[in-house]
Order: C-alpha cells, then structure tokens, then sequence
C-alpha cells in the first residue's frame, strides 16, 4: 500500500523547529510571543480536518518534529467539515480541508486564510477480483445515484453493485458528489457511509461486488483502481490534467498565519514539506 508509513489517526506527535527562529503558542494565541533571544521555535498547535489528508498531516508533523524539541503538534482527523467547525469554534489552529470552506462557513469567520498544500486525485476502487477495468463518468454518476445497480450493465459480472461512500462530513463526499453524483442530485439510498478512508480500503478488499472512491494516496496493491473514460488516476495524470477527478488540499487558519503556524505552513509547501507529499502518494504542487 502507498500509505506503509501511514500513522494512526489522533496520534499526538512532539515536533521541534530549531533553526526557524521563531516562537509560536497555542490554539488561541498562535504565534504572538518572541523567541527571546533563544533562536528555539517553541509553542504549541491543534491540527484536525480532513480523514484524506490525515497521514500525510502526521507524516509532516513527525518530520517537522525531529528538527527542534520545542514545539508541541497534535493531529487528528474526522473530516473536512469538523476540522472547519472546530477552527470555526476556536477550539483548532489549523483545519485541514480537501474542499474550500463553503460561503456559510466563511460567513462565520471571514477572516479564514486559506493555502494549497496539496493535489489529490480521486481514485474508483473495486475488489481485487472484479473485472471491470474502465467505467465511465456518466456510468459512474448513475452507479452512486442507484441508477445502475448491476455490473454485468457496466461490463462486469452478474452480481449486485455495493455502494461504499464517505459520510457527509468529508470532504471528499462534497466533491465527488458535486463532480460525479450531480450538485443538485443524491447519492442511492442504499449507499455505505464510512467514516474514514481506510475504512472504504477495507470494505472494497473484504467484498467482491464492492465499489468506492478514495485519495490516490490511499491506492494499494490488494484493492483495484477502476480507470474512468480510459485515464487510470495518478500522481502523473492529476499534474498533466488528463484525470478528471482531482482537487486541490488546503489548511486554513483563522486568520492571516503567524509566528508558529506561519512557520510550520511555509514549510509544508517548501521543497522539504512537498517531498513529503509525493512520498505519501499525492501530487505536490506545481
């Protein structure tokens, strides 16, 4: 699997930033306090946002860590709309998000900053054993409506179509039912909502007639990726724009980063926080 090195959700990592010379704080005072003269980044931040982004989040927070002992980085996920809610709530420094905060959310805190961290490609996955090899965009937005219910009407065999999806606190779920479901349409009734990624890996590799759709970082060997309209999603084709279903990763903060989380966000889309990306499996910025 891609995600060998993936870390467990909620995992609270310890990470030091020694030569940035900056101090940050805490959740409601991120950045505002000096280094005193020490050249040591210290302080604290909350993290917590998208279940796509989570490990790739733990990754850089684990990297970020082992350069100074001084700062404290906990991280969790849940998805995009809890980690906008609690950055909303004040109760977060930093959301992580795989959709932009809808006009609602910035209703709520206008001054949300928002930075691209990422690209992400939205990979249709199906059981190692199923032999569909390409479907296309409109079969698939049919499928996850409940108008095509069987896979012999998509090339398959002659077996019952299992809906995994993300539940609708995902941003993913937001996605892919604006770019395949239809804005104005509903995913099936009969669809699975899972709470987290892993948890649609498991479901496809454990049945036979399932389908689901997950970030390309989360593509394993035991689990088949469905081409659609003939273009295979990966890193490669989400950069040349030849597969359709991608999208851009972001953090927001509260307001304009400083200090601490200022620090921390410009090294996420340095040279050093972006190879961590591509060794999670996603697509660094351009």
């Amino acid at each position: 699997m891609k995600m060998r090195k993936a870390l467990a959700l909620g995992v609270v990592s310890a990470l030091t930033l020694g030569t940035l010379g900056l101090t940050g704080c805490g959740a409601k005072d991120t950045g505002s306090s000096t280094s005193g003269g020490s050249g040591e980044l210290t302080g604290a931040l909350t993290v917590a946002g998208s279940d796509t982004m989570v490990n790739m989040a733990q990754a850089w927070a684990e990297t970020f860590m082992t350069a100074n002992p001084g700062v404290q980085i906990s991280v969790k996920g849940g998805g995009s709309g809890t980690g906008i809610a609690a950055l909303i709530n004040g109760t977060i420094d930093i959301a992580d998000a795989s959709r932009e905060m809808k006009p609602e959310e910035l209703a709520q805190l206008s001054t949300a900053t928002k930075t691209a961290v990422a690209r992400d490609g939205i990979a249709v996955v199906v059981n190692a054993a199923n032999s569909v090899e390409d479907i296309s965009l409109g079969d698939l937005g049919k499928i996850y409506r409940g108008e095509i219910t069987n896979w012999k009407d998509v090339g398959g065999a002659d077996a019952p179509i299992v809906l995994v999806s993300r539940d609708s606190s995902s941003g993913t779920y937001e996605y892919f039912k604006e770019a395949v479901v239809g804005k104005d349409k509903e995913f099936a009734k009969s669809a699975k909502l899972l709470a987290s990624t892993q948890a649609i890996v498991d479901e496809v590799k454990a049945n036979p007639n399932a389908i689901g759709y997950i970030g390309v970082g989360y593509e394993s060997s035991d689990i088949k990726v469905v081409k659609v309209d003939g273009v295979a999603s990966s890193v490669a084709t989400v950069l040349d724009g030849t597969y359709e279903l991608s999208r851009d990763l972001y953090v927001y903060t509260a307001k304009a980063p400083e200090g601490l989380a200022k620090a921390y966000i410009d090294w996420i889309v340095s040279a050093d926080g972006q190879a961590i990306v591509k060794d999670q499996g996603f697509v660094p910025l351009p």
